[in-house]
């Protein structure tokens, strides 16, 4: 049971930063923004959401994963926050993961938190527990009197990136892959690499505020699990679930920014008319489709847009929108385990390319390429991909993101890995300075 007060206030970037610092003396902190991104806006519930120190909690490896995950959500019936990796795929299908891991997430990490702040136009909204409600106004008080503040332009202490895929082995491996389509094996293949540095310490606040102020994505988290962090400028929704409305919003297809207008818009009429982009767009587009018509009730399954571009402070993005009705008694997490991994993440058919992509990648992907929400207590529920995010594992204190594409019969190795780099240069400011 929840205690609720609401209070009258705007949702400012100096209230978000008392937010965020406030948050960090509980050791689990799930923050979600929208950043006002009016192009998704009518898609969230919230503007953005804090959750703080866990009641209860589950933490788990892929095994039975998401069978623990249901039984621990149908019992609570709260609000539930945490992450699913990558590499729960293997308890879905039978596959592994057997790349390099420095970060060592667990595979599934979800909690109940004690105190919840739900921002919407004009107003937050405050849910404890029964238990710490007498609490409630003392921290609101103390969040907006909250002194400490970040400043995103100082400067952040300096970290050497490494790649664990050379240029050389990159190509290499990306004309295998092509070998792969060529023959049949596969259509498409989402093939990553990973960028690192270890034995390095970073500000996680600072870090995740700089990402944000850089990019100002519509699924921005930063997410604190003891000491592991996620600090995510996440463009892409995986998928949500609003009453019986269940919503996929893949993205496939990206073009840099221009700081010149017209150029800006030549860029994006280019993404918009280029023949391999839509086509790699629309082969995921089919897969969500196919992946939501395992439970849609019959006939529901709609491409409300195909390949939409939405600019995007760093980048412009081909972005498809894929709704279905399910049935009101249809679990909730079923839903992701049936969709699970995302296609935008994966390639097509999906299993093959989960298979071949296995086999040339040199880092396990973890969180990355996973995704981070959360349940409502009617079981609703909103997940992001995670994607643009810096991890962070502070006892090992390793740093790592990861950059990937889409590759298809069409695709050119050195715009491919150029796509990389224009994916890659927001994280790669915020560490390097």
């Amino acid at each position: 049971m929840r205690i609720t007060k609401k209070y009258t206030v705007k949702l400012t970037e100096a209230l978000k930063h008392k937010l965020i610092c406030w948050s960090q003396q509980f050791e689990e902190v799930v923050w979600l923004d929208s950043n006002e991104e009016s192009n998704f806006q009518s898609k969230s519930t919230y503007k953005a959401i804090l959750a703080v120190d866990a009641f209860t909690a589950i933490k788990t490896d892929y095994h039975q994963a998401f069978d623990q995950l249901e039984e621990y959500q149908s019992k609570t019936k709260d609000w539930l926050f945490g992450y699913l990796t990558y590499d729960l795929k293997n308890g879905v299908e039978r596959l592994n993961s057997n790349n390099f891991d420095d970060l060592n997430f667990p595979d599934l990490y979800f909690f109940q938190p004690k105190k919840v702040f739900l921002f919407m136009e004009n107003e937050v909204e405050i849910q404890y527990l029964h238990f710490v409600d007498d609490e409630l106004a003392f921290d609101w008080e103390e969040i907006i009197n909250y002194k400490e503040t970040y400043k995103a332009s100082e400067s952040t202490s300096i970290v050497k990136i490494n790649s664990r895929t050379s240029k050389d082995s990159y190509f290499n491996k990306l004309h295998k892959i092509l070998e792969h389509i060529q023959r049949g094996d596969i259509y498409e293949a989402n093939f990553c690499q990973e960028f690192y540095s270890d034995n390095t310490e970073i500000d996680v606040v600072k870090t995740f505020i700089h990402l944000n102020e850089i990019s100002k994505p519509p699924f921005a988290t930063f997410l604190k699990l003891g000491g592991l962090y996620s600090l995510s400028a996440s463009p892409e929704r995986y998928i949500s679930k609003n009453g019986t409305t269940i919503i996929s919003q893949p993205i496939k297809g990206t073009a840099k920014r221009h700081s010149d207008h017209i150029e800006d818009e030549k860029l994006k009429n280019e993404l918009t008319n280029d023949p391999k982009e839509r086509s790699e767009n629309i082969m995921i587009t089919d897969l969500v489709r196919n992946d939501l018509s395992r439970f849609a009730k019959k006939g529901t399954v709609k491409v409300t847009e195909l390949c939409k571009v939405y600019s995007f402070s760093q980048v412009h993005q081909m972005v498809s929108t894929i709704t279905c009705q399910v049935d009101i008694n249809k679990s909730p997490v079923s839903i992701i385990k049936e969709t699970f991994p995302m296609g935008s993440m994966t390639g097509a058919p999906k299993i093959s390319a989960m298979k071949i992509i296995e086999n040339f990648e040199d880092a396990k992907r973890g969180l990355y390429s996973g995704a981070v929400g959360y349940f409502t207590p009617g079981g609703d529920f909103d997940f992001n991909v995670i994607i643009r995010s810096i991890l962070y594992n502070l006892k090992n204190k390793y740093v790592s993101f990861s950059v990937g594409g889409a590759i298809t019969a069409k695709s050119i190795p050195e715009k491919e890995y150029e796509e990389c780099l224009i994916k890659a240069k927001a994280m790669r400011e915020v560490l390097e300075n």
